[in-house]
């Protein structure tokens, strides 16, 4: 079971930093992404990370300003998002899927886990 949390509203330029805490054992074994809706618009792909987390990928459009990251130790997962643009706003969604290997998949397709959203608003 995965629940994000850290959403809020904020200013263009902002930063906030968005937390997926996972429950049970094993979330080192779990590639996780984090993907975000906007209104009027499909769930799109942001960021994605390695089980392990030497591997991490982006969407262009995120690319310089999120950085993903995860503390296996703490179960949790972690995007950090800097120079926030209006165009951000979405709701914001943690998922996950176990891997047996380094692989980092941006197809929503390929994640079988998802926490619940958090809402992200950017205003200027």
């Amino acid at each position: 079971q995965l629940q994000a949390s850290g959403g809020g509203s904020v200013q263009t330029g902002d930063s906030l930093t968005l937390s997926c805490a996972a429950s049970g054992r094993s979330f080192s074994l779990y590639m996780m992404g984090w993907f975000r809706q906007g209104p009027g618009r499909e769930r799109e792909f942001v960021a994605g990370i390695s089980r392990s987390g030497d591997s991490t990928y982006y969407a262009e459009s995120v690319k310089g300003r999120f950085t993903i990251s995860r503390d296996n130790a703490k179960n949790t997962g972690y995007l950090e998002m800097n120079s926030l643009k209006s165009e951000d706003t979405a709701v914001y969604f943690c998922a996950a899927r176990s891997t047996t290997s380094a692989v980092v998949y941006t197809a929503q397709r390929h994640y079988n886990h998802w926490g619940q959203g958090t809402q992200v608003t950017v205003s200027s």
